[in-house]
């Protein structure tokens, strides 16, 4: 089957956190036989930051940001069986909800891939004219990136006539334990772009821990923190390439989850970032959210905390040795439930289930 992906970026993890999750997913649903295209606009500087070239499991198109260039790759959902519209793409996101259901095939699979179901569902309620709302009854599901129960809830309440949650998981041909890399020496390390929905917990789990620890090394990567007031023992990377991952989780002593403002209040979100620490059998702490228990195990194979305190508590107690045992526990339990493959085995079973339907029906 044919799938037609309209998302931010599949190259460029740049101002793009999905980057890992749709990379794992299309990557193992290639492998199942879906033939991919991918299609991305001119962005943000996002091709300018590429962390990976076209690969061959998809077919990738990059547009050019402007009306011309949306025309022209909306003309090309009708040759595919399955159109996914993703959020977040960042330029014509009204635009392209509705001309994948202008354009595609009355016999295509329609569906929203929300990788922020917490926002999205925010924006709805305080906007009755919101275009995810008024094309809900176009479409033949709605997949999230977490969110559980409620996120489910919250769109079958809205119309939707199907919303599964397909979570972020582990890619272990990407992500995985390597030697330590002294350019990512810390006793902490957190990595996250700069965003208003998180620097607040930031300050709290982050920037708090370093101030009362300040005999301990800090080290934060990511965009936009280079304007921001952090304690002295805190460093300063900037953006970190996907290929330097797997040092970033490996060389400190642990590092660190921050969940954004609307996926910790929702809970059963899991970032990205819990799934590439576990991969490469670093020590996670984490801010604490409703569902973590599906995934890791607190205590055992991850470190939970409610605060910067607790965090600084954790920095403080831990050991080299300790740190050992909690990844390499992450790491069985991720590799045993949490690969892309069990993801991708999900998503097949649920479209083929779905495209049997439609056939049944007409």
């Amino acid at each position: 089957m044919k799938i037609a992906f309209y998302g931010s970026s599949l190259l460029s993890s740049y101002w793009n956190g999905a980057a890992t999750y749709y990379r794992g997913l299309l990557r193992d649903l290639a492998g199942r036989g879906y033939d991919i295209t991918f299609y991305e606009p001119d962005a943000f500087d996002r091709q300018q930051h590429r962390d990976i070239e076209p690969p061959e499991w998809a077919r990738s198109v990059v547009y050019p940001a402007t009306l011309e260039g949306l025309r022209s790759v909306l003309s090309q959902a009708g040759a595919a069986d399955i159109v996914v519209k993703a959020s977040g793409v960042g330029v014509f996101d009204t635009e392209l909800l509705e001309g994948i259901v202008q354009h595609s095939r009355p016999d295509a699979l329609r569906l929203f891939w929300d990788v922020d179901a917490a926002a999205t569902l925010d924006e709805m309620r305080g906007d009755d004219a919101h275009v995810v709302r008024r094309m809900l009854p176009s479409l033949h599901m709605v997949l999230t990136y977490g969110g559980g129960p409620p996120v489910v809830e919250a769109y079958e309440g809205f119309g939707a006539r199907l919303c599964v949650p397909i979570y972020n998981a582990l890619d272990p041909t990407t992500h995985f334990p390597v030697g330590p890399d002294e350019r990512f020496a810390a006793d902490l390390a957190f990595l996250g772009n700069r965003l208003p929905d998180r620097e607040a917990r930031v300050e709290e789990f982050f920037l708090k821990a370093a101030a009362q620890r300040p005999g301990r090394r800090f080290l934060i990567g990511g965009n936009g923190w280079e304007t921001k007031a952090m304690p002295d023992n805190v460093r300063h990377l900037g953006h970190v390439y996907t290929h330097q991952h797997n040092a970033f989780n490996c060389t400190p002593l642990a590092v660190l989850n921050i969940a954004r403002d609307s996926m910790a209040h929702i809970g059963f979100s899991p970032a990205t970032r819990v799934f590439e620490a576990a991969g490469a059998a670093a020590c996670l702490i984490t801010d604490a959210w409703d569902g973590i228990e599906q995934f890791l195990k607190p205590d055992e194979e991850v470190l939970v905390a409610l605060d910067g305190r607790d965090v600084a508590e954790h920095v403080g107690s831990l050991t080299r040795e300790r740190a050992r045992t909690i990844g390499q526990a992450a790491l069985r339990r991720v590799l045993s439930q949490h690969t892309y493959a069990h993801r991708g085995a999900e998503v097949d079973a649920l479209w083929r289930e779905q495209r049997a339907k439609q056939r049944s029906a007409a």
